[in-house]
């Protein structure tokens, strides 16, 4: 059954070109669709709005700079973050930690990624003494041969993100929801713990507002192609839901 976005087929030769681009997600298919389909419902939404530009790129680009527009995070939000966040700014703390590595993947391939963790977190929750034999068989970085075993790291070794769940997580546990960064999805688990000192709000207000504004710009845009995504009329291929 053809694709059909808003009225416009998704070709099989598109399809197959686009795939090549995918060759990390779980289903290089599923994600050169999700991306094709996404990507037409931009292109729509850009001409609907009046936009011209000499490239479909070009009109997304511009399209996405008029209608996501993140503000920075200002000091009210990132002193309340630092207040309701202590354990994530100390100094000299040391951790030693595993985790298990899934690929974001490309426009709505993620949601196909994301589903996949989720279900490996449940099972390694569910089964904490099977975290390095699940880190093996899933885990996409390269810690996975050892059973996701990153060893010992203090605070400024990892992303922020990753670092904000290590830390706030107790030693012997693993990390309750999924933590995205740069990345990819983490499962983490913490084998050891140990305290260190508190850093000052000022030490880390730059990093902390870069971080926040980050944060807030992807969801303000996994809220926009969400609508995108509801308000369209796609036959011939069911996405998976944008929770």
């Amino acid at each position: 059954m053809a694709i059909i976005v808003n009225g416009v087929e998704i070709t099989e030769a598109q399809i197959a070109a686009e795939q090549g681009n995918h060759s990390e997600a779980p289903s290089a298919r599923d994600a050169a669709i999700q991306e094709l389909i996404l990507r037409e419902l931009l292109q729509q939404k850009a001409a609907a709005v009046g936009i011209t530009a000499e490239s479909p790129e070009e009109a997304i680009g511009t399209l996405l700079q008029q209608e996501v527009q993140v503000e920075e995070a200002d000091e009210a939000a990132c002193q309340a973050f630092y207040n309701d966040n202590p354990a994530s700014f100390t100094r000299g703390e040391m951790a030693v930690a595993s985790h298990i590595l899934f690929p974001l993947g490309e426009g709505l391939a993620a949601s196909l990624a994301k589903s996949k963790a989720e279900g490996v977190l449940a099972e390694v929750q569910a089964n904490p003494e099977r975290f390095a034999a699940l880190a093996s068989e899933h885990s996409t970085c390269p810690s996975g041969k050892q059973g996701g075993s990153l060893g010992q790291f203090g605070r400024g070794q990892m992303v922020p993100e990753f670092e904000a769940a290590v830390f706030s997580t107790e030693a012997g546990q693993i990390t309750p929801t999924l933590v995205e960064t740069q990345f990819g999805y983490h499962i983490i688990q913490v084998n050891e713990r140990s305290n260190g000192d508190k850093v000052s709000y000022e030490e880390v207000k730059e990093r902390l507002q870069a971080f926040l504004t980050d944060m807030a710009g992807r969801k303000m845009m996994h809220d926009y192609l969400a609508k995108l995504v509801a308000d369209a009329k796609i036959e011939g291929y069911t996405l998976p839901a944008m929770a």
